[in-house]
């Protein structure tokens, strides 16, 4: 499994306020860069896999709506995540 629970403490205990600070934007956004990471290089072998790709489309649009609400609420830690994750719009 690409996902353990040493993983995400560690994912959390990086991005999050601490390794129980699941639910601030920060961490959710983290883990679900690491997700959509793990399904695109899965959808590189399995070209046919629709369900992944459908799958990878929501989690898509999820990392989107959380940056977008960062956006809106404290545009510094928008930038500070956007920079720390190498993502870019």
């Amino acid at each position: 499994m690409y996902l353990t629970k040493k993983n995400k403490e560690d994912l959390f205990k990086k991005h999050g306020k601490s390794v129980k600070d699941t639910g601030s934007a920060e961490g959710q956004i983290a883990l679900f860069t690491l997700r959509i990471n793990h399904l695109t290089e899965h959808l590189k072998n399995n070209k046919k896999d629709f369900n992944t790709e459908r799958a990878l489309v929501k989690l898509v649009g999820k990392r989107r709506s959380l940056l977008d609400y960062l956006t809106k609420k404290d545009i510094l830690r928008y930038r500070a995540i956007v920079k720390e994750l190498g993502l870019r719009k």
